[in-house]
């Protein structure tokens, strides 16, 4: 959900909600198929709602909201939540999805906006339960009035962030216990990944590249929950002086951190490579080039907090196995 304009234009106040949701206007098409994940294998429809279990009351974004019976026309404004209620089994009961979400290529993309919800669009589709990230332009308020229950599901900080979401999703949708396998096979596999990855013999450092123009995210964000799994170390931490969580590196500091590992999250929307970075000025010094230590990622799979953050767990463990095997 990141275009580079926007990811410039409003990098302090926007970033941490904008990188968080990928960059929605590339095609996934080809990775449905590819990827192992619940997200990619768990189909469009699943089995049918629990009737049984509504009335429902979910935490939205820290208020509550009860859903009087399982939704049959849901509008998802919020591409992590797309991929979440599609991974669970629900997604047979989504109508319209926003125009970022596209994963996986099944979900019905309209031109509907999560940055700018427009209610009049929203209500054409009828719906019966709204997914948001945020209460954008008095969404909520909007939708309440129309009797329209509206359930949050903000960025994730953490990964207990993303399994409660799975949680709130299954138990608003009638598939918790869908949404309780897909969580705990996450788990159990991201433990699977990082227990298996050989600890180099010296820490390493890392840069996650937002952008071309040296954005990153610090260890407190939920990517940096994916690196810190793993004992790395993010040079941006003491580069986040006003601690957004997302600043911006000059290419001097970056080329004197020397990381040893370079993560490309912008590989779609800005054309990023391990051959375009390493004709940057400098950057031929960093350690990260000389030792082809230049990862290349989906920018999505590594922008949302859904089911693919396996597939990007599993990235950057085969990345610190082929640093570590090069150490010396």
């Amino acid at each position: 959900m990141r275009s580079v304009p926007l990811l410039r234009s409003a990098a302090v106040l926007l970033l941490g909600a904008l990188v968080l949701t990928g960059c929605g206007d590339s095609d996934d098409s080809k990775d449905d198929k590819a990827q192992g994940t619940p997200a990619a294998t768990g189909g469009s429809a699943g089995s049918g709602p629990d009737a049984k279990a509504f009335p429902a009351t979910v935490d939205s974004g820290g208020a509550k909201v009860t859903i009087a019976s399982a939704p049959k026309k849901i509008v998802s404004l919020a591409p992590t939540a797309t991929e979440m209620l599609f991974a669970i089994g629900a997604g047979g009961q989504v109508t319209a999805v926003d125009d970022q979400s596209n994963f996986p290529a099944s979900a019905p993309k309209t031109k509907l906006s999560g940055f700018k919800p427009n209610i009049e669009a929203i209500t054409n589709y009828t719906p019966d339960l709204v997914i948001a990230s945020d209460d954008t332009d008095g969404l909520v308020a909007s939708l309440t009035k129309l009797k329209i229950p509206v359930v949050l599901t903000p960025a994730a900080k953490t990964f207990d962030d993303s399994y409660a979401q799975l949680t709130t999703l299954g138990t608003a949708t009638g598939h918790a216990k869908q949404a309780g396998e897909v969580a705990a096979k996450m788990k159990t596999d991201i433990t699977a990944i990082v227990a298996a990855t050989p600890k180099p013999a010296k820490q390493l450092g890392y840069f996650h590249e937002l952008d071309n123009t040296l954005y990153t995210s610090t260890s407190k964000t939920f990517i940096g929950q994916v690196y810190a799994q793993f004992g790395l170390k993010n040079i941006a931490d003491e580069a986040d002086k006003a601690g957004t969580g997302y600043p911006q590196l000059s290419a001097e500091y970056l080329v004197q951190a020397n990381p040893d590992l370079v993560f490309l999250a912008d590989t779609k929307c800005c054309g990023q490579n391990a051959d375009v970075v390493a004709k940057r000025p400098g950057w031929d010094q960093v350690s990260a080039v000389r030792k082809g230590g230049v990862v290349s990622l989906d920018d999505d799979i590594a922008s949302r907090w859904g089911p693919r953050v396996v597939d990007l767990v599993r990235a950057v463990s085969e990345a610190i196995t082929k640093a570590g095997a090069t150490q010396g």
